[in-house]
């Protein structure tokens, strides 16, 4: 029987295989990249020392920070102790003025001054609470750009009282349920607004104006759907109006429905929206509001602003049962009803143009009294114990049926 034949291992088969295991193996490193590399691994290591000597200087300067807070709280309690006993208001324009001129004046960056009136503020809501809650009366309901505007003024550590009307807000101050009362009085795109200079007629003489706000306003598209899907939209009436230019471009075939405030579109909207998902359809009611309204409801902020001006500027009120303080730079308003003969509004004009005085601000309103005749509400640059002010109001009131002094109050110099 022939033996079988050795199994024999290829020579060619073998080099493949040692050759295969040396294509796999990775190439040496070069001199030059492993220099590269352990100097990228260096610069890793510095920067991250660097960063966390960075964080334990902030974390110092924090310490340091709240026990500087917590000072200056301590003589903000002893001054309100001093303000109760002498029955001093806790709010004072001229004297927030004042703080804020000084801590913008010594800001030498890198943060903007916005950011350090923003700090200020806040620091000064908390003064309040310290030295006696303060409550603050707004057109509601919560969401709105009165409700936004309030606490871009006040802070958030005071007390908030969401009100139905302009109307109630003048009541409630007047009856003392709120210490201060915020009201829109005028709106750069709209003019100014009705209801606010009505709510004068029947309340000049039990308050006063103490001080204004300028809040730039801007209208958010607040939605749970793609913009496409859209097919409602909720808002007040000036509020589409504000927004013509967007709307007809961006959502040209959605129903556009009024409603009473902004702050009250987000909420039917939200609403609208709940009910299509209990019974299976897609959600496709937005409204047109601010982005606090949105979050306090459930809606998405799709886009933030969607106003045609870039610049809308609305001016709130102050209201108060006390007279604001001379700064310097003051506003006084006026109501006054004119005699009912020809010149008689030239006369009141010439007045002030005599004296010197700029009016930086004239609206009228029916009077309420007789048919044709009118009430003018008006801002006289300076304050009332002015002797310019004072003599050329003497000589105004000998031309007018009626005129009331709404207050002198700080002029705003910044917008919010």
């Amino acid at each position: 029987m022939a033996k079988k034949p050795a199994k024999k291992t290829s020579k060619n088969a073998s080099a493949t295989k040692r050759a295969g295991k040396a294509a796999t193996k990775p190439a040496s490193k070069t001199p030059q990249k492993q220099a590269a590399q352990a100097g990228t691994r260096k610069e890793t290591k510095d920067a991250s020392a660097e960063l966390n000597a960075l964080r334990k200087k902030i974390d110092r300067l924090d310490i340091k920070l709240v026990a500087l807070l917590n000072e200056r709280a301590g003589a903000v309690v002893e001054i309100g102790r001093l303000k109760r006993g002498s029955g001093t208001p806790i709010y004072a324009p001229h004297r927030e003025r004042e703080v804020l001129a000084k801590a913008l004046s010594a800001n030498k960056g890198p943060l903007p001054d916005r950011a350090i009136e923003g700090i200020y503020r806040e620091m000064m809501s908390g003064s309040f609470a310290l030295e006696q809650p303060l409550r603050i009366g707004y057109l509601g309901p919560p969401g709105s750009q009165s409700h936004v505007a309030a606490v871009k003024q006040f802070g958030s550590s005071v007390e908030y009282d969401d009100l139905h009307e302009i109307g109630g807000v003048f009541t409630e101050v007047r009856r003392g349920h709120v210490n201060y009362g915020l009201v829109p009085i005028e709106n750069s795109t709209g003019g100014g607004i009705a209801e606010a200079m009505d709510a004068f007629t029947g309340a000049a003489g039990d308050l006063s104006i103490y001080a204004e706000v300028q809040i730039a306003i801007h209208h958010a598209l607040l939605a749970n759907c793609p913009p496409a899907e859209i097919r409602r939209v909720y808002s007040k009436p000036e509020v589409f109006a504000q927004c013509r230019g967007w709307l007809s471009q961006q959502l040209p075939k959605a129903d556009l429905i009024p409603a009473a405030s902004s702050s009250r579109a987000a909420q039917i909207a939200q609403d609208e929206n709940q009910k299509a998902v209990e019974i299976g359809h897609d959600q496709t009611t937005a409204a047109i509001g601010t982005t606090l309204a949105g979050e306090m409801y459930g809606l998405k902020t799709l886009f933030p602003r969607i106003e045609d001006n870039p610049n809308n500027i609305t001016r709130f009120l102050i209201l108060s049962k006390e007279q604001a303080r001379r700064t310097g730079d003051d506003k006084t308003s006026v109501m006054f009803t004119t005699e009912d003969r020809p010149g008689a509004l030239v006369e009141v004009l010439g007045v002030f143009q005599s004296a010197g005085i700029n009016l930086s601000h004239l609206d009228k309103r029916p009077s309420g009294q007789e048919n044709w005749t009118y009430t003018f509400f008006a801002d006289a640059q300076g304050h009332i114990e002015d002797d310019g002010m004072r003599t050329a109001l003497a000589r105004v009131k000998a031309h007018c049926k009626d005129m009331s002094v709404l207050g002198s109050y700080p002029r705003s110099e910044r917008i919010l």
